[in-house]
């Protein structure tokens, strides 16, 4: 599982920094045994033509999230872990405020993990469900 206890949230969110999630300010919020919670706001770095909140931009903020969480269960194994393959499906959206993603382990193996993650808004209405597949390889 996550190791939780000796994990600082800030040092966390200074793992995205110069990545894609800086770019569309995506933080965690908050860390557990078999949990992990980032954060994205809704604003116009990703909105879609309509004003909404794109698909590709909670897809981004369910890879991250599962991507960091099974990184952080294999990495005492000086393993990590790479995204093999993400299903979405898009539920309900929006168009302000912010989204809150968070992966649960489905899989934990030795080669492969597979997370949960759903995206809720502020007042937790489900706008998406995802599956992510990681591959768990040597850390080079």
């Amino acid at each position: 599982m996550i190791p939780y206890k000796a994990i600082n949230i800030s040092q966390l969110n200074e793992i995205g920094r110069n990545t894609l999630a800086q770019y569309l300010a995506m933080e965690v919020t908050s860390v557990g045994e078999d949990y992990i919670t980032m954060r994205m706001p809704v604003n116009s770095n990703v909105h879609q033509p309509l004003g909404m909140l794109h698909g590709g931009a909670v897809a981004a903020l369910a890879e991250n999230v599962a991507s960091l969480a099974g990184n952080l269960v294999v990495n005492s194994q000086g393993k990590a872990c790479l995204g093999l393959s993400l299903n979405t499906n898009h539920l309900k959206s929006a168009r302000d405020g912010y989204v809150y993603a968070t992966a649960r382990p489905i899989h934990l193996g030795r080669s492969t993990q597979v997370w949960e993650v759903e995206t809720k808004n502020e007042e937790d209405a489900l706008l998406n469900v995802c599956r992510m597949t990681l591959a768990v390889v040597d850390r080079t």
